[in-house]
């Protein structure tokens, strides 16, 4: 079974972009995020919709 829900260190891997990188666009409000106890997760679902943002030319600072 695919994993439904990514650590930050797993979903910066997927975009290939660095942890600090992707806790920017979180508090930035560009990708959600779970909270569970302690623990923040990205669900994969996430990921897409966030590339798919970056597609159609919905994401801030991106040209398109």
């Amino acid at each position: 079974m695919e994993k439904l829900l990514l650590t930050p260190t797993e979903a910066a891997e997927v975009l290939s972009i660095s942890r600090s990188k992707l806790y920017e666009l979180i508090g930035q409000g560009r990708l959600a995020t779970v909270t569970i106890d302690t623990s923040r997760r990205v669900p994969s679902h996430a990921l897409v919709e966030f590339i798919e943002s970056l597609q159609h030319g919905d994401g801030k600072g991106q040209s398109g």
